[in-house]
């Protein structure tokens, strides 16, 4: 069966809020299950780090954001974007 993926990230900072450090993360959106992780820039090399990490999983469907990353990195033909987009199914 194909996973329907999440795609997010979250920032905080260390000392001041210069010193921004990124998680990346995908979840199942059926489980909230946490699939992988990363920490880095918020770039889209780092997007395609998590990318990376989601090849063991039959990931059928992914959604996220509009953030850029996403749009030029997540395959177009498996990529949902908006606000609103969490399925529960």
């Amino acid at each position: 069966m194909a996973l329907i993926c999440e795609l997010d990230e979250q920032w905080s900072f260390v000392g001041s809020k210069a010193r921004q450090h990124w998680l990346w993360y995908a979840y199942n959106t059926k489980t909230g299950g946490v699939l992988a992780y990363t920490f880095g820039p918020r770039t889209d090399e780092t997007c395609r780090e998590l990318l990376a990490l989601l090849t063991p999983f039959n990931i059928g469907m992914i959604t996220s954001d509009d953030w850029g990353s996403y749009g030029r990195e997540v395959p177009k033909d498996k990529h949902l974007t908006g606000k609103n987009i969490h399925p529960t199914d």
